[in-house]
């Protein structure tokens, strides 16, 4: 494949200035190169937008609530009655797209996320044990996203680089997060928007890595790292695209400027919450390989059908997605109906959108910090065989012979140099030295000031005690 370089990022930003860029949606493109060819894409076309909305599970939204009055550390947190993660700061939390309601298991952080970029007002709970800095131990009021100080997406894995055709051989119907499979396979569910879908137009990641301005959920967003299940070693189809979920992006964006239209909170029936999340991904021209890449047609991406009756998901077929957007494909003889669980309307007014975003001169270009290049592989879990032991009466389970984290945790306690010790030695037994934490036990007088302070665990010992004196300063 040709690789000489046509263009850069900086000479397609510069165009966008002066409105002579030429972009076309990953639709159009596809056209284009069947009616004139991938050589005169290389050469007429700049950009192509791409989109994509469809769940995507692996979703959330950190959110700073602001102090409150008497000041507190927000440890159990509620937001419409949906947990968010309290275990940041005082008043930091993460609210993660398939938490659930402990009122209603069909609501829960996809739909709060929602109703906060929509501009609603949610009842917030908080609960502290109080300290002295931060004597609050209860707080409760409404809030909404402009009256916090920040709320912004940020999500570990989404615009999954392909993914799995569902359907079901069993005799009975299954709920799953790729919708209702009928049984007897009685329907066939996908979920990726096909020629328009992000990362199967730059199935290499030849253009997008860390810090690639993306759209996400109606506003401007950015690549953040490797998304998580980021896999590289997979089989491919004859075009070289995967024919397996493969890549994925973490995304990160301010959800206060966002549009509820594009991030929406959804219930898959007996499955649970999650999140539809619009991402679209501009795809610069800048050879001949990108332009050959952007220009593959649904006929020309495939993906497999997986058989979700049976736990290792065996493959009953591979299709094109050409054939699954015809409304049904052939399993073992047999006619199956087809559906899409991401909206391709919504995926292409992504697109279109941002199309106009860069014709219009809101909308440039970033060159990737670092690309997302590295070579990985999918690992899964193993069981572990739980050792039980009987303690005072009392059965316990532990796993790999520690009864308690916390014991094992001991064992590598060492000195970060902090200094919390420092400035509560009176005696000057404990100094700074070189910007190290240092100890004269000749100047200690246990008065044991000291024994409280460190927040990693370390302890003098006490005067009577046989024990001396080991910390590793």
């Amino acid at each position: 494949m040709q690789l000489e370089k046509l263009r850069s990022i900086e000479e397609i930003n510069k165009k966008i200035a002066r409105g002579e860029a030429v972009v076309l949606t990953a639709e159009e493109v596809v056209k284009l190169a069947k009616e004139e060819g991938i050589k005169e894409v290389a050469k007429k076309v700049d950009v192509v937008t791409t989109g994509t909305f469809a769940p995507m599970c692996s979703s959330g939204a950190f959110i700073n609530f602001g102090h409150t009055m008497p000041p507190m550390r927000m440890e159990r947190i509620k937001l419409a009655g949906v947990e968010v993660y309290g275990g940041l700061a005082a008043v930091d939390g993460y609210i993660g797209a398939t938490q659930e309601s402990e009122f209603d298991k069909t609501f829960g952080g996809g739909h709060v996320i929602e109703m906060l970029i929509r501009g609603e007002s949610l009842l917030l709970e908080a609960y502290g044990k109080g300290t002295d800095c931060y004597p609050g131990k209860y707080f409760r009021g409404y809030i909404n996203k402009d009256m916090i100080n920040d709320f912004f997406l940020f999500n570990p894995r989404n615009a999954y680089q392909n993914y799995a055709a569902a359907t079901n051989s069993s005799e009975r119907t299954l709920y799953t997060y790729m919708g209702k499979l009928l049984p007897n396979y009685g329907n066939v569910n996908y979920s990726t928007s096909g020629e328009l879908s992000p990362l199967l137009k730059d199935p290499k990641m030849l253009t997008i890595g860390i810090g690639t301005r993306i759209f996400l959920g109606g506003a401007v967003g950015y690549v953040a790292w490797y998304g998580t299940q980021f896999r590289t070693q997979v089989k491919e189809n004859e075009y070289g695209v995967p024919l397996v979920p493969t890549r994925t992006l973490a995304l990160i964006g301010d959800a206060k400027k966002m549009d509820s239209k594009f991030v929406k909170g959804a219930y898959f029936k007996n499955y649970g919450v999650t999140l539809f999340v619009g991402v679209g991904v501009p795809i610069p021209i800048l050879n001949e390989e990108i332009a050959y890449y952007v220009s593959l047609s649904n006929e020309e991406l495939h993906t497999e059908i997986k058989d979700y009756s049976k736990l290792e998901r065996p493959t009953v077929g591979v299709v094109s997605y050409a054939q699954l957007k015809s409304g049904k494909v052939e399993i073992n003889g047999k006619d199956v109906r087809t559906t899409s669980l991401s909206s391709l309307e919504k995926a292409r007014e992504i697109a279109h959108t941002l199309k106009k975003w860069i014709l219009a001169g809101n909308f440039f270009l970033t060159n990737p910090s670092a690309m997302l290049d590295e070579e990985r592989t999918l690992k899964n879990l193993s069981k572990v065989e739980q050792i039980v032991s009987h303690l005072e009466n009392k059965k316990v389970e532990y796993v790999m012979g520690v009864l308690n984290p916390k014991d094992k945790l001991n064992e590598h306690k060492e000195c970060v140099n902090c200094g919390a010790c420092v400035s509560v030695c009176s005696y000057e037994a404990i100094y700074w030295e070189k910007d190290k934490v240092k100890f004269d036990e000749s100047k200690c007088v246990y008065c044991m000031l000291c024994t409280d302070t460190c927040p990693v665990g370390l302890k003098l010992p006490d005067e009577k005690s046989e024990t001396k004196f080991e910390m590793p300063y």
